[in-house]
Parts: C-alpha cells; structure tokens; sequence
C-alpha cells in the first residue's frame, strides 16, 4: 500500500514543475489515487493549496517528517491516466507550468472556487439515508472528507452509482435538475388506497395505476403526464394524500449547438461516395482496424465532401466498439457541421466549445467521462476530452491558426492530436482545402499520408474569380467600397432571387478618427492601437482592451472641430449597402452583432431560409458554411491582411479568399466570385484565383526558404512585460545575454525588440524571437529562463515562452 503522494500544487506566487511529497494519512489511504485533487499544507503555517495527485510512492524511499494531506477533493480521478500523461508531455513541449496544464484539461466548474455536493441518485440503505445524510438527499464533501469511514461507505455508494458528485461555483452553477415523481407506496398499499377512492375519481384512479407500473424507479414528471395523460393537479393530488413523493431528477443541459433543425433530415443516413472519397475512406478504416496511428492529410477543394469522409470513417470507428474527436476551428461558426454530426449520431455525440455556460460544459465533459457520448464534436480544448478507447480524430480545417492556444499552455491542438493519436494507436486525419505549410510539407516527405479529394461532389468547376483593381475604381467613379462589377453582380442576383456572401475583414465603423487640423489620432489610452468608431453604441472601441468612450465632438488635443473618420468596417459597410441596394434584405455577421449566446446559429439559419439576401461579415462567414441558393461571393478589401509584418501574413490571406471562395456554387447553380484588391498582381490573390494552390505552395516554400522561416526552421518567441517600458527592455537584454551565450552559433536570435502594438493593456512588451534546426541547449536553458521568472529579480515583469508562435505581432 503506497503511504506516500507526489504532488503538483496551485501556487499562483511561485510556481514548479516539481512535485511536492506528502504523507498519505491512514484513513484516507484506500481513496487516494492518481488524478484525485487534494487538500495540502505548505509553506510555513497553517496555509492550505490545492493540488494533483500525479504519483504514488512507498515511504522507505524517504527519510525524515513529511506533511500529511488534509483532505481529499474528489470521489474518482478527475484526470484519466492517459491525460496525465498528456499532462507531462504538455508542460515539456510548451514551456508551461505543470499545474496550468492539468487545469487546462477541466471544465471551468472543476477549475473555479467550488462547493462540493454529494447527492443521493438511486435507493440507499436507511443507516446511510439517517446517519450520513440526516434525512436529506445532498450533503456537503466538506463536512465528511476528514471523516474515513464515511468516506470509505460514499466510495462504494458511487461506485455502485448510488451517489454522484456535483460542483456549485459561486454563481451557484449546477447539475440542472426537473420534477421527478416517486411512489411512496407498494402495489398493495396503492390498491388499498383505491378501495377508498369515489366512483368518479377516475384521474386519480389512473394515477394510482401509474405508480404501480413504475414500482419504486423516479420517473420525470414531465414524462409521467404525457404517458398518462393526466394534469400537474392530479400528481398534486397524489402528493397531498402521501401516495408519491416529488424529487429533484438530474437532466442533462442540451447546449444551442446540438438543436437539430428539420432541414437537414436527409443527411441522416450515409451518403453515396465517389471514388476519391472512397478511396480516403477505405485508407482510414484500414488504420483504424489495425490501431496504425498514421496521419493522414485530407487535401479537398471547397465542396468536395471532406464532411462524409469524416461522418463514414466516424461510424466505423463507433463499429469496432471505439470513440471519436473531431475538431472544428470555432464550433460556432460551423453548426452545419456540427449538426450534420448530431443527425448522423444522435445522443452519442458531445460538444465542447466555449461558447456553452459552465453548466452546459460540466454536463457535457460529465457525459463524455461516464461514457455516455462517444463521439466529441468540438473547438481547440476539446482536444482534451475525456474520451477512452479512441479510435480516430480528426481537425477539419487543420491550417486554422485558431488551433493554437494563444495563452499558457501555449499548445497547438494539432500536435496534442498526434500525440493521442500515438497513444492509443488511433489514426489522426488533418483536412484542409489549402494545408498549411507544415502539413504539406511533411505529406511531401511521406511523415504525413496525403490523400486527395481533387473534384466537387457536385461535379461543378470551382467558380470563377474576377479580381477588381480599385485604383482604377477609384480614379473612374470615386471612393466607394463597391466596385461598379460588384454592384452589377449584386442586383443581378437580386433579380434572379439568389444570395451573396460580402466579406470584410474588418468590423465597426470606421477604422480611426483623425483631427484635420493638427493630425492627432485618438488612441486606447492602455494600448497602442487607435480606437475603432461604432455607430450602432456611438462609441470609440478598442478591439485589444475593450475600452469605450463616447465619440468626442471636438479634438482633445487641439479643440477642433475638423473631426473626420477615415477606413472602413462592417457597419459601414452596411450602411452604404442600404443605400445603394435599397430593395436588398442583409444580414451582418461580426463581433458585435453575434455577442449574444446562439446569435451565430440564428443568423445562419434565418439566412438558410432566405430571410436576406446578402450576409455581410468578416472572416467568420468564410468557412463551413453551406448554402446551395449563394451564387455570388465578394470580397471587399483582400489586402487587410497583406500588409501585416508577419511572415504568414501572404498564406493566411491565400487561406481566406481560397475558403471564402469556396461558398459560392456549392449547389447546381453555377457560383461567381469577385475580389476588389489594390494589390491586383502579388502572388496570393494570382494564385487565389486561379485556385493554384500547388503553385502558391511553391512560391511560398521558395520565400520561407530564403528567409529562414518554417517549415524550414522551428520557432520559439519569448516575450517579457512591465507598466514600465525600460523594465521590460532590461528584462529582455538579460535574457537575450543568456541566450547569446548558451545557444549554439548556427541559432538564430532576432531582438530584442518592442512588439508591434509595444503596449496594451497598460503594459510595455519587448520580444526575442529564435529561429533554430537543431539545438541541444535550447530546452534546457528556456526551462531554466522560465524557472528564474518566478525569482524575486523578476518582479512585475511576465515572461513567456511561446513554441511555435502563430503571429509574431
């Protein structure tokens, strides 16, 4: 029996990859396991911390007093074996914490400041019900956790699924529960009662009956009155006269992205497959039945039935008695995809995503841990999921920088999906229109399966695209944001009664308000970033901060009145929209008017149902959408992304107008797109048009190559912050001295120097970004570098270490 724990402990002040040993009490040492949060002492007096159970040792290894644990947290492991070792691997590969990353794995109810409630689910003995939980049917694990014997009696009980454990946070979030219905009477006890009943009493006759069918099982009430047919005042009745009894019965919350609507029933049933698509299938299922983890690259073009290929090779994992995870990049921008999942699964399939209330997620990480869903449909974290017995994942859309966790740990779900994959011998499938170029490259060296959907399942051409010069526009017919083909294409599409997708990366009003007279811009006062006009609140935002102002009427800098608003947003865009197009029904897809819960899924479905005529949006509008009446897209400025100082900046800006291009014709209608750019000739937008993305691939690959930039070279970029600029550029000097002398020569360091936006949120930010092929010192000395930030040398100033960095704004 261990008699010793290794823990990892919440310490926000001070944190460690180093686990900390403590003494396993003898009356809690038959329920601590691996994976159980505790209860620890540390430090010098009575302070108590959070922490894992991450290992268990035997006490002759160790000499000396060690602290014991006070308490335990949990009923069983709330982290899986496989996912503490993901743990590990997590906390090694991205600089992280080991304690941020257990977190990470847990629904925000597991993670936040919670009261821990014991409830009583099925039928339990009368010393249990009266002794333990003194006639009620809850009880708090606070009360009882110090206590062995009960503890030892509250294992079996949940083992025996008797009891179950819930979290209550602070704004009392919990398990969701409706009116249930038990008999408190036996049959003959119920008959005895109907002897005595009027002639007349017909209802409550009905009832009696009913309460002996179900014998002593908890029924919902809801469910009990439509299979009888009888009214809540009958059920009344029966409590009243001391027949049944009314309890709480737990219900699963049904997040807005499971709602299946009735137009998709056709999708139910598999569809017929072309010989591509079978040909993918087929490679798949053979990985899956022999456990190969083989990465496959799924490359299709927009419309080519990537979605089946998913749905098909799903079922045959859920065949061999195996789970599912299929990621998608923002699980709110695609419910099509999610319910074309839902209606070929059913019950069996979750969703996480963090758009869904804690609630709402604690109910669904709950199904998947009990295994109640075997397959998980879901955004980045979702990689996660509790799942065992995996069999296959899949990240559509797989060259989404979305996938990359922009705060620690600093993860890219891709890799987390190759390491699962590995683990439990499952393939994993990368599926992308346009890869990015990590992807294809490896699939060029054969580390990566390639497999090619070249043909639409509808057998239409990709539509045509027409790219507009608007310098010509605008020496021709003035500023506007619609070229005069665009407006033409417009209305013609408004008379034949079919849809248009415009997109605009770019929301608000207007992108910055200057002062005529003396220049002056008005800036976030916590950031360096102008702020953004927004006509719909009559505010001046700061899309990095969210500081508002009212728009001033006057300069604050020289009191004039010369104010004038210069870019353009979406709102704008409306707005000139409505003008020009007066008959047109739109609908605008952005921040701002998708802040509300389940807007996303609204918009689309009201577009679906040809409420509008034009949906207007950023770039949230450019994949996963599905519309066969849309047979004209336009893209209103391609260049909002082409000037970024990013080395990404042409792939991504060829990602989005290749995806956004692909909305267009999906059906039997022949689709259009027009791209208004003022950089008609650079490569991305050629090569975009022509849909060449072997030849973009190629040129790309050529400069990354030249500029020493993956996929040619890893990338790490570490990032220090202050209120006080001169701090962080001290910080950043004294690590890049360390790095200059313990790195090799053929490293490549650039910094430091100030970050694109140098501050935001109050804070200065200095940057060194690595470049490197191989470097045995690397790891060491960043672990190192991350270990000291916690020393007292490193007051105020945030350090970060980012592998792989996605941006290097």
């Amino acid at each position: 029996m261990p008699e010793l724990a290794q823990v990892v402990v919440d310490v926000p002040t001070m944190q460690t990859n180093q686990p900390y040993t403590y003494q396993i009490p003898p009356k809690l040492e038959k329920q601590i396991q691996v994976g159980v949060r505790v209860i620890v002492p540390f430090g010098k007096g009575k302070r108590t911390v959070q922490g894992f159970v991450v290992a268990l040792d035997n006490a002759s290894q160790y000499e000396g007093e060690l602290k014991p644990i006070q308490a335990i947290m949990d009923l069983q492991p709330v982290i899986n074996p496989e996912l503490m070792n993901l743990s590990k691997w997590l906390a090694d590969t991205t600089y992280s914490f080991w304690i941020s990353c257990l977190y990470t794995m847990l629904p925000n109810l597991l993670k936040a400041k919670t009261t821990r409630i014991i409830r009583i689910i099925d039928e339990v003995d009368e010393h249990v019900a009266f002794d333990i939980f003194h006639g009620r049917d809850e009880l708090e694990m606070a009360a009882v956790q110090d206590k062995p014997a009960i503890l030892s009696e509250l294992f079996k009980l949940q083992k025996e699924g008797k009891i179950a454990i819930e979290y209550q946070v602070e704004d009392r979030a919990k398990a969701k529960t409706v009116t249930g219905i038990r008999s408190l009477l036996n049959f003959e006890q119920l008959e005895d009662e109907r002897a005595s009943l009027h002639a007349n009493a017909h209802a409550q006759n009905r009832l009696l009956s009913y309460l002996q069918s179900i014998g002593s099982q908890v029924v919902k009430q809801k469910d009990a009155e439509h299979k009888t047919g009888l009214k809540a005042a009958t059920f009344n009745q029966g409590q009243q006269k001391g027949w049944l009894e009314k309890t709480p019965v737990e219900v699963y919350r049904q997040p807005l992205a499971m709602q299946v609507t009735p137009d998709d029933a056709h999708l139910a049933a598999p569809l017929q497959l072309n010989a591509d698509q079978q040909n993918a299938v087929n490679q798949i299922n053979q990985a899956i039945d022999n456990h190969d983890p083989k990465v496959f690259l799924l490359q299709g073009v927009t419309g080519s039935g990537k979605t089946e290929v998913y749905l098909q090779s799903i079922a045959n994992a859920l065949q061999q008695g195996k789970t599912a995870l299929m990621l998608v990049p923002e699980i709110s921008l695609t419910p099509q995809i999610v319910n074309r999942v839902r209606r070929r699964f059913g019950s069996k399939v979750a969703v996480l995503h963090s758009s869904l209330s804690n609630g709402e997620r604690y109910d669904e990480w709950r199904r998947i841990e009990r295994g109640e869903a075997q397959v998980v449909v879901g955004a980045r974290s979702a990689v996660f999921a509790p799942l065992t017995n995996l069999g296959l994942i899949i990240l559509d859309e797989e060259h989404e920088s979305s996938y990359k966790q922009d705060e620690s740990p600093r993860y890219q779900a891709r890799e987390v999906a190759k390491w699962r994959g590995k683990y439990n011998q499952a393939p994993v499938v990368l599926g992308s229109a346009t890869p990015s170029l990590e992807s294809r490259a490896r699939a060029v060296k054969n580390v990566y399966h390639l497999l090619r959907l070249p043909h639409r399942v509808n057998k239409q051409e990709l539509p045509p695209i027409e790219v507009v010069d608007m310098r010509d526009e605008i020496k021709k017919y003035g500023e506007s944001n619609f070229s005069q083909k665009l407006l033409t294409d417009l209305n013609d599409r408004l008379q034949k009664n079919e849809q248009s997708i415009l997109m605009l990366n770019r929301r608000g009003f207007s992108s910055f308000m200057m002062c005529r007279d003396c220049g002056n811009v008005l800036k976030c006062p916590n950031c360096d970033i102008s702020l953004t006009l927004h006509m719909d609140t009559r505010t001046m935002k700061c899309h990095y901060c969210g500081h508002e102002e009212p728009i001033p009427r006057e300069c604050p800098n020289c009191h004039s009145h010369q104010i004038r608003y210069y870019g353009t947003g979406t709102e704008k865009v409306e707005q000139e929209l409505h003008q020009l197009l007066p008959q047109a029904r739109i609908i605008r897809m952005d921040v701002d008017t998708t802040r509300r819960k389940g807007m996303h899924a609204k918009l689309l479905r009201q577009f679906g149902q040809h409420q509008a005529d034009i949906l207007l949006g950023t770039q949230m509008i450019a994949k996963g959408l599905d519309f066969p009446n849309v047979t004209l897209v336009g893209v209103l400025n391609a260049d909002t992304g082409l000037g970024l100082p990013d080395f990404r900046a042409s792939e991504r800006t060829f990602d989005l107008l290749s995806q956004v291009s692909g909305r267009a014709g999906r059906a039997n209608k022949q689709g259009k797109v027009i791209i208004q750019t003022y950089n008609p000739d650079h490569y991305a937008i050629q090569d975009a048009k022509t849909h060449d993305y072997e030849k973009f691939f190629n040129q790309e690959m050529m400069l990354r190559r030249q500029a020493s930039y993956p996929p040619y070279y890893y990338t790490v970029r570490l990032m220090a912050s202050h209120p006080e600029e001169a701090k962080a550029a001290r910080a950043m000097a004294d690590i890049y001295g360390r790095l200059k002398q313990g790195l090799l020569s053929s490293t490549v360091i650039l910094g430091p120097t100030p970050r694109a936006i140098a501050r935001m949120k109050r804070r200065y930010y200095y940057q060194i970004v690595i470049k490197y092929k191989k470097d045995p010192y690397l790891h060491q000395l960043l672990f190192d570098i991350l270990q000291d930030t916690q020393s007292r040398g490193f007051k105020d100033v945030q350090v970060s270490i980012d592998p792989d960095p996605q941006y290097f704004m």
